[in-house]
């Protein structure tokens, strides 16, 4: 009679035991499609970002290189503090005065 029992009792457990583990792996494997979907979709996103547009594409070239000529008696400077900002460049034979900050 204790072996029958005992017999029953083990079923039992195993029989929950499986049942609880497959409920599991279900689990874990739901949530490894659902991660598998999240980074499929960021990776479509980020391609669809870096072959975009060229037009949106933001230039890192510099453009201070070009700097706008001054006449004779325009300001070529502006004076923020103890800086001094360069407006323009002066023409040729001729230098940006920094105490007037004109061309002379």
């Amino acid at each position: 009679m204790d072996s029958v029992r005992a017999a029953v009792y083990l079923s039992v457990f195993l029989s929950l035991l499986c049942v609880c583990r497959g409920q599991m792996s279900l689990d874990t494997r739901l949530r490894v499609q659902e991660e598998q979907d999240i980074n499929r979709d960021l990776a479509e996103a980020l391609d669809e970002l870096l072959d975009g547009d060229q037009a949106n594409r933001i230039s890192v070239e510099k453009k201070a290189s070009v700097i706008p000529r001054c006449d004779v008696g325009e300001r070529c400077a502006m004076k923020h503090g103890p800086r001094i900002g360069r407006l323009c460049d002066c023409t040729r034979g001729t230098a940006c005065n920094t105490f007037f900050l004109r061309c002379y």
